[in-house]
C-alpha cells in the first residue's frame, strides 16, 4: 500500500520499503485540513518566503505579508535562536487564522553545509521541525541530506508531528541531473518534494519546465531555478506542473536570487491564471532586470484581457535565445542590445524600413513558425513629434549616432523633415546622415539655425550616466526638445528647454509608443496607451521618490 498524489492509499504501490515504510506513508495524511487542501483553497499558490534577523522583524514581515499572500514561509535558520522563535511564531500563526481563516505555514531551518543559516546539529534541526510541526505549520521542509542522515527513531518522529513534510534539494552552482535528486528523495515518501537549481542560461529554465511538466504526474513537486535566468522558471513554474512557487517579502528582502515579489508574481505576471493557451513573449537583453517592458506590457494585456504573459529574458548568447524562441514557444519578442543586429540572419522576413536601419527591436512569430522583425523605435520618436507638429519640410536636429540617434534620423527623414545630425564622434555622425539622407554639422554651425525640434538621441542625462549635457543652452535654438532618456522624467536638457520656453517632450513618451506599436504587432489589437504611459509614470515616480530619500 502507498499514497497516490493526493495523500490517499492505493494497494498498487509495491515500492515502499516493508511496513514500517507504509506505516510512515499513512501517517503523511495531516489531520485537518491537509496542506494540498490548504493549497487548492483561498491560501494560494505563492508562498512568501520570510528572513529577519530578529524575531520581531520576522514577524512585522510576516504581518505585511499577508495581505499579500495567507501562505507563508518562515527562515527560523536566519535567527539566531530559532527554537526559541516556535512558539511566538505558532502564536502569530494562531491570531492570524483567527482573524484571517486559513493560513499555511512552512517551518524551515536549513544548516549553513546546505545553503541555510543554521549553525547546530542535525538533531537540532530536527527537534527544532517537530516542534514546529507541534505548534501548528502546517509544513516543515527537510533537505534531502539532512533526510538521509537521520536515523528511523528521529526521522519517525518527525512525521508523527503532523505536518507535511517536504523534501527540498538545492543546488547553488548549476542545473544538475533533477531524475536523479527526485529519486534520492521518493526513498521517504515525502508529501512534497521542491527541487531549486541555479540557472546559468536560460535553457537552465527550460530544462526545469520540461521536467516539471514530464514529471508533475508523478508526485507533488516544486521545481525553480534561482538567479536572474531562472525567474522564466519561476514565473511559469505552475503552468509547468509546481504545486506552489515562492516570493520575496513585500519590502523586496529575498531569500534567494530571483525571487520577486507576490505582489509582482500575482498582479504583474499572474501566475496564478496562465495556462496552456497562454502566449509568452519577452524582452531580449543584457541587461534587462531594471527593463519597464514587463510591467507595461502585461498592464496592457491585463488591461485588454488577452492571455499573454510578458517576461524579461537576460540573454548572453544568440543559440540560448533561439532555444527560448523555439521551445517555450515564445510568440513575440521586444529585442535590445546588444541583439538588434545579431538577431537579423535569423529572420524569414525584415520590414523595409528595419532593413535601411539594420536593426531589428520586435519579432513576431508567424503560424509559419517563422520570425519576422520590424522596429518599433522609428514609431517611438517619430508619433510624439507628429502629435505636435508637421514633420515634413521641418528642421529637426538629432544628437548623437547610436542605435537611438539611427532610428530617428531614418524615421524623421522618411517622414519628409530636413535632417541634422551631430554627433561628438564626427565619422559616425557623417556615415548616419549619409546613409539616411541627411546632413551632419558641426558644433560651431548649430547656433545658426533655428531648428523646429531638437532631439536627444544620447544617453546623457541618464540615471548614472555622468556624461554632461551635448550642448549647452547658449548653443541651439528649437521649439520643441524631445529628449529619449526617460529616467529620471525630468532631465537636465528637459529643465535647460523648459527655462527658454521651449516644447518639453519626455522620452517615456518614445518608450510607450514604441512599446504599443509592439503590442499591435503581435495582438492585432489597438493598443491601451494611455493605461500604458500612466503604469510606466506611476513606476518611475516612485522609483524616483525612493531613490530621493
Amino acid at each position: 500500500m502507498g499514497l497516490n498524489r493526493d495523500g490517499e492509499c492505493e494497494e498498487t504501490c509495491i515500492a515502499c520499503f516493508g511496513a514500517l515504510r507504509c506505516a510512515i506513508a499513512m501517517m503523511l495524511q495531516p489531520a485537518s485540513p491537509s496542506t494540498a487542501s490548504l493549497l487548492r483553497s483561498r491560501v494560494g499558490r505563492v508562498c512568501v518566503a520570510l528572513q529577519g534577523k530578529t524575531l520581531p522583524e520576522l514577524l512585522e514581515r510576516a504581518e505585511a505579508a499577508l495581505p499579500e499572500s495567507r501562505f507563508l514561509e518562515f527562515r527560523l535558520d536566519s535567527l539566531e535562536k530559532p527554537a526559541a522563535a516556535v512558539q511566538p511564531v505558532a502564536r502569530f500563526l494562531e491570531k492570524a487564522r483567527a482573524r484571517l481563516g486559513e493560513v499555511a505555514a512552512i517551518a524551515t531551518c536549513r544548516r549553513r553545509a546546505f545553503g541555510g543559516g543554521f549553525r547546530g546539529t542535525l538533531a537540532e534541526e530536527l527537534s527544532i521541525l517537530t516542534q514546529a510541526a507541534r505548534a501548528g505549520f502546517s509544513m516543515v521542509d527537510v533537505e534531502i541530506e539532512s533526510a538521509e542522515e537521520a536515523s528511523k527513531t528521529e526521522w519517525e518522529k518527525l512525521r508523527e508531528a503532523g505536518a507535511s513534510v517536504l523534501i527540498s534539494f538545492h543546488d547553488f552552482s548549476r542545473t544538475g541531473d533533477l531524475d536523479g535528486v527526485l529519486a534520492r528523495m521518493r526513498r521517504y515518501s515525502p508529501d512534497f518534494a521542491k527541487v531549486v537549481t541555479t540557472a546559468e542560461s536560460l535553457s537552465d529554465s527550460l530544462t526545469v519546465l520540461r521536467w516539471l511538466e514530464s514529471r508533475s504526474d508523478e508526485a507533488r513537486l516544486v521545481g525553480l531555478a534561482m538567479g536572474e535566468q531562472g525567474l522564466v522558471s519561476r514565473i511559469l513554474g505552475l503552468r509547468a506542473g509546481s504545486v506552489f512557487t515562492f516570493a520575496a517579502a513585500p519590502d523586496g528582502e529575498a531569500t534567494a536570487p530571483g525571487q520577486v515579489t507576490a505582489h509582482a508574481q500575482r498582479e504583474m505576471y499572474r501566475v496564478e491564471e496562465l495556462d496552456q493557451a497562454t502566449r509568452i513573449y519577452g524582452v531580449a537583453g543584457n541587461p534587462v532586470a531594471h527593463s519597464l517592458s514587463p510591467l507595461m506590457q502585461n498592464a496592457a494585456f491585463r488591461r485588454e484581457r488577452f492571455n499573454a504573459v510578458y517576461l524579461p529574458l537576460k540573454v548572453e548568447r544568440m543559440d540560448d535565445l533561439l532555444r527560448v524562441i523555439t521551445e517555450l514557444p515564445l510568440s513575440g519578442l521586444s529585442v535590445t542590445m546588444p541583439f538588434k543586429q545579431e538577431i537579423l540572419p535569423y529572420l524569414a522576413n525584415l520590414d523595409p524600413l528595419s532593413a535601411r536601419l539594420g536593426a531589428c527591436n520586435t519579432v513576431r512569430l508567424g503560424a509559419d513558425k517563422r520570425l519576422y522583425g520590424f522596429n518599433t523605435d522609428v514609431a517611438g520618436v517619430v508619433r510624439p513629434l507628429e502629435r505636435r507638429m508637421a514633420l515634413k519640410g521641418a528642421k529637426v536636429l538629432v544628437l548623437g549616432a547610436g542605435g537611438a540617434a539611427r532610428a530617428a534620423v531614418y524615421g524623421l527623414a522618411d517622414k519628409g523633415a530636413q535632417v541634422f545630425v551631430w554627433s561628438r564622434n564626427e565619422a559616425l555622425g557623417a556615415e548616419l546622415a549619409s546613409a539616411a539622407g541627411a546632413q551632419s554639422m558641426a558644433r560651431a554651425e548649430i547656433g545658426d539655425i533655428r531648428f523646429d525640434a531638437l532631439v536627444n538621441a544620447t544617453p546623457c542625462g541618464m540615471v548614472g550616466n555622468p556624461e554632461p549635457l551635448p550642448l549647452q543652452a547658449e548653443e541651439w535654438d528649437a521649439g520643441i526638445v524631445f529628449d529619449l532618456v526617460y529616467n529620471p522624467l525630468e532631465t537636465p536638457l528637459l529643465k535647460m528647454a523648459r527655462r527658454r520656453g521651449a516644447v518639453a517632450i519626455q522620452g517615456v513618451e518614445m518608450f510607450v509608443q514604441q512599446g504599443a506599436r509592439q503590442f499591435e504587432l503581435w495582438t492585432g489589437k489597438p493598443a491601451p496607451e494611455a493605461d500604458m504611459l500612466r503604469t510606466v509614470l506611476f513606476a518611475l515616480h516612485k522609483s524616483q521618490t525612493a531613490d530621493s530619500k
